[in-house]
């Protein structure tokens, strides 16, 4: 063989070939693990109304371990998904020195029966906040179902002026609503948002000029609604002709 001038060649094309790979890999093993390259910048995108910057300089300060290279950008992101107010987070490298996160905040509509608070997305999560939020309450594994129907209640409601205070969504699956003067909606469980529709139809025009307090209004009937007003006496009060609903 060592008489083969073409073996001897290749043999040493490859012991070079390799002797050149490893060469690479040391440097670039070298160049992963140097200080020389660290992460000098932090980029956050995001629309942030409760993470603060405090919390962000914590966790780079404390959580980001590792170079340029060598910075695992799964922990990197988990490590900002703790905070309470964050939903999500992106993570990813902006060569030559910078570090993108692109944070998601929870935006919360309700809390969640004094346990924590229920997002737009129907997700509960524990945070605190000082903001004025209806209370929810609700089955376990209903939270997307309560979302969804605060959102539209409250738009609903918002036509007429009025604003809820306390939902709830009972294991039936009827739903009943507290409003901001202390007025109770029975919504039941079937035909909500027309049946909701019609009341607020109904307020605007009749329902809140009357002159006496309204405790609850139940609106579980197909053509009509009860309305419980302790302070009508009947043959005592006179009610109004327009109101055709019936009175409890």
């Amino acid at each position: 063989m060592w008489d083969n001038h073409q073996a001897l060649k290749a043999i040493a094309n490859l012991l070079f070939t390799a002797a050149f790979l490893m060469l690479l890999y040391a440097a670039g093993f070298w160049l992963a693990h140097s200080p020389y390259v660290p992460v000098k910048k932090i980029r956050i995108d995001g629309e942030l109304h409760h993470v603060t910057a405090e919390q962000l300089r914590a966790i780079a300060e404390n959580e980001l371990k590792g170079t340029f290279f060598t910075l695992n950008l799964d922990a990197t992101r988990a490590a900002f998904e703790k905070l309470p107010w964050v939903r999500r987070a992106a993570v990813r490298r902006q060569w030559p020195d910078q570090l993108d996160i692109w944070i998601e905040e929870h935006v919360a509509v309700a809390r969640w029966d004094e346990t924590g608070l229920l997002s737009s997305k129907g997700e509960w999560f524990d945070a605190a906040t000082s903001d004025v939020l209806p209370l929810a309450h609700g089955p376990k594994g209903s939270e997307k179902q309560l979302a969804e129907g605060l959102i539209k209640f409250t738009e609903i409601l918002a036509r007429a002026d009025l604003k809820p205070v306390e939902f709830r969504l009972e294991a039936r699956q009827a739903w009943e609503l507290v409003l901001e003067n202390g007025m109770v909606l029975k919504l039941g469980r079937v035909d909500v948002e027309p049946r909701l529709q019609r009341f607020v139809g109904q307020w605007t025009r009749h329902l809140a000029t009357l002159p006496y307090r309204i405790e609850y209004i139940d609106l579980r009937y197909p053509n009509g609604f009860a309305v419980k007003m302790p302070d009508y006496k009947p043959g005592v009060n006179k009610m109004p002709s327009r109101l055709t609903a019936p009175a409890a």
